[in-house]
């Protein structure tokens, strides 16, 4: 594998958690949000992800990563008793999404912890080559 494949392998990682810390964002951002009808409430997203392996020459020059879909919770709504709300049903129910703030929030740490792997990832593969041109300096 070509040392300069570690570029796109960790880029690719870098956008997907990237994509993941939009969701999680999206969905939180959405967690307080109220419907009249269970079938209007906000729906949580969270990214599917699967392993891209790039064949060069008939060697393998590094597994990306990519969204492979972004599929919708199918947890039903929570309704709640609220009559004095004006979304509220015939009922006096209004219908919030089942969004769990904790986990997202756990959701998020390990996004951006796995985000900045792979900075760290590119910052040590820059220095090696910076290193690996000086030595033809000397």
């Amino acid at each position: 594998m070509s040392v300069f494949k570690i570029f796109d392998v960790a880029g690719s990682g870098m956008s997907a958690q990237m994509l993941r810390l939009n969701t999680v964002a999206s969905n939180m951002a959405n967690a307080d949000t109220m419907a009249s009808h269970p079938e209007d409430v906000y729906k949580a997203r969270h990214p599917v992800f699967e392993s891209v392996m790039n064949r060069v020459n008939n060697t393998d020059s590094g597994i990306q990563v990519r969204v492979k879909e972004l599929v919708e919770s199918e947890t039903p709504a929570v309704a709640q008793y609220m009559p004095g709300n004006p979304l509220a049903d015939e009922d006096g129910y209004v219908y919030r999404p089942a969004i769990n703030t904790v986990e997202e929030m756990a959701d998020m740490i390990s996004a951006s912890r796995s985000y900045q792997n792979n900075v760290d990832v590119l910052t040590t593969a820059k220095e090696m080559l910076i290193r690996t041109l000086s030595l033809g300096r000397q």
